[in-house]
């Protein structure tokens, strides 16, 4: 057996390395003396339990350093699959990195300009942890702040679908506090910036059956081919959870009760959550603060492909 033959070699060549250190030497004496001891002394009982915790404290440190290459793919593949899914092209079974790579572009912008920003890493940038950093982030203005989040990065990372070079859709990152949570999520645009193709909310701690409901693909289904900005001015919306909005302005909100389709204005409303109000109002809040200057209402307005509303 040439291989327990070296590792027999190589422990025994440890075991002489150590023996040349006094602590080791006084280590080994003290564990020798323990375990020499009956079983009811408390001075035993008290050192195989310490050394317990520090072989455990050692496995979870090992378990914790060697698995996290493991956990940040898994973040990673996570993000793309809710990226596809939102823009509605999440295949079963398919390759997740190969149809992020083919269809989806990622591009970091500045949120102040709307402009691009080539001088980030696209592919290190973590929206999220940016939002942390005092150097990478600014405080949002208490009567500007209608998400509720308090600061926000400097820069955003979106993702363009694109076909034959042409952009097909935009896809916005998206957070702002509901009932009991921030919810993060993504919204998917057609190219003109205006129509809504889909919502996706990644990571939310709502109550389940209530403001949980923002995961239900039948309530997600709803928002597709809504208007972000009024392309009319528009009254105070009958059962709506915003004022009214000027033309041009985010309109786009959550009511109360279901949407009647057949009155004017209904393009810019999305049923209410059933029994979550604060949660509905945190996403109509949320979904208007983005789509304002304060978010992407800059950058939309440089890259629609058609005509759209002003923003």
């Amino acid at each position: 057996m040439p291989n327990e033959k070296k590792q027999s070699e190589h422990m025994a060549k440890l075991c002489a390395t150590l023996e040349k250190y006094e602590s080791y030497r006084k280590f080994k004496a003290y564990a020798l003396k323990v375990l020499a001891l009956g079983n009811d002394s408390l001075e035993k009982t008290i050192a195989i339990a310490v050394a317990l915790c520090l072989v455990c404290a050692v496995l979870v440190s090992f378990a914790a350093v060697a698995l996290k290459p493991l956990q940040v793919n898994n973040k990673e593949q996570d993000m793309k699959k809710n990226i596809l899914d939102v823009a509605g092209l999440l295949e079963e079974g398919s390759n997740i990195d190969s149809a992020f790579a083919e269809k989806i572009e990622p591009k970091i912008v500045d949120l102040e300009t709307g402009s691009y920003v080539d001088s980030v890493n696209v592919a290190d940038y973590d929206q999220r942890k940016a939002a942390k950093d005092p150097a990478q982030s600014v405080a949002i203005p208490k009567d500007k702040d209608i998400a509720h989040i308090r600061v926000k990065a400097k820069y955003a990372k979106v993702f363009l679908v694109k076909e034959g070079g042409t952009i097909k859709s935009i896809i916005l990152p998206i957070n702002g506090y509901g009932l009991w949570s921030t919810l993060y999520g993504f919204l998917s645009l057609d190219a003109d910036g205006q129509t809504v193709q889909s919502i996706n909310f990644y990571d939310q701690a709502e109550t389940p059956g209530l403001g949980g409901e923002v995961v239900n693909p039948n309530w997600r289904a709803l928002w597709k081919g809504k208007k972000v900005y009024a392309e009319t001015d528009q009254a105070s919306m009958e059962k709506g959870l915003i004022e009214e909005a000027d033309v041009g302005e985010p309109a786009l909100a959550l009511i109360k009760g279901t949407v009647d389709n057949t009155k004017p204005g209904s393009q810019y409303q999305v049923d209410g959550l059933a029994g979550a109000t604060l949660t509905s109002t945190g996403v109509t809040n949320l979904i208007r603060y983005w789509t304002s200057k304060e978010g992407f209402a800059l950058y939309l307005s440089k890259v629609r492909t058609v005509k759209g509303a002003k923003s």
